[in-house]
């Protein structure tokens, strides 16, 4: 474990009152988390939910692993994010066990949750703790551009985010920025250079994401942008 994980540990344990002077507490050395009870991972997942950190600490303190995942293979960190417990959120980032690049059962990565959601800071430290941001199908740029956004897209893109990325239907971020996002994520995408006239598999591009979605306004925009010599 890290000098920086062993003293996050030991700041809340003592918070905890779980540690005592000069005494590194139990997960400081515990190299192989074990399995929850039924109990535990109940509570666990409970806790997160609930943005409880010191009740999510308690677990880990006693050696409950925090990658452990429910039916739906969500870790306690997807839950955190899903639910916007903010504490538990950034408990669970900064623990040095943490995988951030669990995948869930739809596919999902941590990060892909906080971009839909809009949470830049989230994303931020997501990736400084190691998070993909360029997997093969949907990516967090796709999951930024479906979202309220709020500066995700642009901060992805500045990162090295494929703006062109395919979806398993071949759809791209601009497709989901046009159809479901925020005008201000197609912009961006199109000011980076994202490719307009690409289309999915089922013979759909950006534009007919506009049309159907009846955002007349970023018809126009993507219209323009289809006129102008590629790369924009």
């Amino acid at each position: 474990m890290s000098r920086t994980g062993r003293a996050l540990l030991l700041v809340l344990a003592a918070c905890l009152g779980l540690a005592r002077a000069g005494a590194e507490p139990p997960a400081a050395r515990v190299s192989v988390f074990r399995a929850a009870t039924d109990d535990e991972f109940r509570d666990l997942m409970l806790a997160a939910a609930r943005d409880q950190p010191s009740f999510v600490m308690k677990l880990l303190l006693s050696g409950v692993d925090p990658n452990q995942a429910d039916a739906q293979r969500n870790t306690a960190l997807h839950k955190a994010i899903m639910e916007e417990s903010e504490r538990v959120v950034k408990l669970l980032i900064e623990h040095p066990q943490t995988d951030v690049n669990a995948l869930n059962q739809a596919g999902e990565t941590p990060v892909m949750l906080a971009a839909l959601r809009g949470r830049l800071p989230w994303v931020q430290a997501l990736v400084r703790r190691g998070a993909l941001i360029n997997e093969a199908g949907f990516t967090a740029l796709h999951y930024a551009c479906s979202g309220p956004d709020n500066g995700v897209a642009a901060w992805l893109v500045s990162q090295g985010a494929e703006l062109d990325a395919r979806s398993p239907n071949g759809s791209t971020p601009l497709m989901m920025a046009a159809g479901y996002g925020s005008p201000d994520a197609v912009e961006v995408l199109l000011q980076a250079g994202a490719n307009a006239s690409l289309v999915n598999d089922k013979g759909l591009s950006a534009l007919d994401f506009a049309r159907q979605s009846g955002r007349p306004e970023l018809m126009r925009r993507i219209q323009a942008a289809l006129s102008e010599p590629y790369p924009y």
